[in-house]
């Protein structure tokens, strides 16, 4: 399989491992947010998706851009803005 060249389909790969890592692990990533533990509740995960991101992206896509990290952001942190937290 050729590696990703386009940043378009660079984030819409981002944010579709995101989306699969928000949908697999809900328990985990509402505990994190709640104890101000996020990204240690599901440092596993999200390296796993990293790699993921990585092995099918170009490497100086994947240099120079940040869409894996703002997809966490945008697909799993921002949708789960309504659990209480001491972070917001």
């Amino acid at each position: 399989m050729p590696l990703i060249e386009e940043p378009e389909k660079a984030v819409r790969l981002a944010r579709a491992i995101a989306s699969d890592i928000s949908l697999y692990n809900e328990e985990k990533i509402k505990e994190g947010i709640a104890n101000d533990t996020f990204y240690d509740a599901i440092a596993s995960e999200l390296e796993e998706g990293r790699e993921l991101y990585r092995s099918r992206v170009a490497p100086d896509l994947f240099a120079r851009t940040n869409f894996y990290d703002r997809a966490v952001i945008d697909i799993i942190l921002r949708s789960k803005g309504h659990i209480k937290s001491k972070i917001w």
